[in-house]
């Protein structure tokens, strides 16, 4: 009886284990797709006014790192009066976006400009009579940024950002940058070579 009793148990473990070699493959795919891939999100950016280079991961799967963020707004600070703002992260999204796009993931960005202060805003339209600077720049909201990409025309880098549709995309050829911002979707361009200017909206 004795024997028989144990016979009966170690048949109950063995079909125990069977039914979990079947069914663990299966529990490890469930697990994997409740669980978030942590991708690291990077920004690599060079400011050509001040000289200053960054390189930091600002994100980690959807976890923006409040550390880096700190970071990137000191960075993108008015570096005419050295305010800084607290930037609207998806203007970040935007920029790692962009540069996937570009097929540049670890490229370098120029940063022509960044933050303004509204002080520096109105000292930068009142240089010319038509500067292609906006009354209410997206700028003095921590929403736009001015940029070039070394190796990539200024064309190309348009037509990748506007490609996005993740907000505003100016083009200034003859400045060689492009405004791109977290704004409404829209588009224009200021200094074409026939002369036209078209911006009339928020940069």
């Amino acid at each position: 009886m004795i024997a028989a009793k144990k016979s009966v148990s170690m048949w109950t473990a063995a079909v125990l284990l069977l039914v979990q070699s079947l069914i663990a493959p299966v529990q490890r795919g469930i697990f994997a797709e409740d669980t978030p891939h942590r991708v690291e999100s990077r920004l690599r950016m060079h400011q050509v006014h001040t000289g200053e280079s960054i390189d930091v991961a600002y994100k980690v799967g959807d976890q923006y790192l409040s550390s880096s963020l700190d970071l990137l707004n000191h960075f993108l600070r008015d570096y005419r009066t050295g305010d800084d703002a607290a930037y609207d992260p998806r203007e970040f999204d935007l920029l790692h976006a962009l540069m996937i796009t570009l097929n540049r993931p670890d490229g370098l960005i120029d940063i022509i400009c960044g933050y303004r202060t509204p002080a520096t805003n109105q000292a930068l339209r009142n240089r010319a009579p038509v500067t292609g600077v906006s009354e209410n720049s997206f700028h003095m909201a921590s929403k736009a940024i001015d940029i070039s990409v070394p190796g990539v025309s200024t064309e190309r880098l348009r037509d990748a950002a506007l490609s996005l549709g993740m907000g505003g995309v100016g083009y200034y050829p003859s400045s060689h940058f492009v405004h791109v911002d977290v704004g409404p979707v829209r588009t224009w361009s200021f200094g074409v070579p026939s002369g036209r200017v078209r911006h009339r909206r928020r940069r």
